[in-house]
C-alpha cells in the first residue's frame, strides 16, 4: 500500500523556521521525482521545490528560494523541507508529492501557518 505521510506542520511567528516531512513506503522511493506542493485558502495549488531521484537537481517556486531547502534521504525515505524566514504568505497545507512517468502518489497534506 502507497502511503506519503507528511509531519512537522503548526503554528510559527513570521522570521521562524519549521522542518517538514514526507515519509513514504508502499513503492520505490529513490526512482521517484519528489516535489513539495502548497495550496493557500482560495488559491491553486502550486509547485514549491522538487527533488530530482538522487538529489542531482533541485527546483524552487522564486518566492521560496533562498528561504526553503529541500533535501531527500533514500535509505529513509523520506523527504524534507525546511524552510526559514518565514512569511504570513508562507501560510498554506503543504502537501508531498512522489512522480514518476504518468504515476503520481500524493500524501494527506500539512498545515503550515505562520502568524503573530
Amino acid at each position: 500500500q502507497v502511503q506519503l505521510v507528511e509531519s512537522g506542520g503548526g503554528l510559527v511567528q513570521p522570521g521562524g523556521s519549521l522542518r517538514l516531512s514526507c515519509a513514504a513506503s508502499g513503492f520505490t522511493f529513490s526512482s521517484y521525482v519528489m516535489t513539495w506542493y502548497r495550496q493557500a485558502p482560495g488559491k491553486e495549488r502550486e509547485l514549491v521545490a522538487r527533488i530530482g531521484t538522487a538529489s542531482a537537481f533541485t527546483n524552487y517556486a522564486d518566492s521560496v528560494k533562498g528561504r526553503f531547502t529541500i533535501s531527500r534521504d533514500n535509505v529513509k525515505n523520506t523527504v524534507y523541507l525546511q524552510m526559514d524566514s518565514l512569511k504570513p504568505e508562507d501560510t498554506a497545507v503543504y502537501y508531498c508529492n512522489a512522480r514518476r512517468g504518468s504515476i503520481n502518489y500524493w500524501g494527506q497534506g500539512t498545515q503550515v501557518t505562520v502568524s503573530s
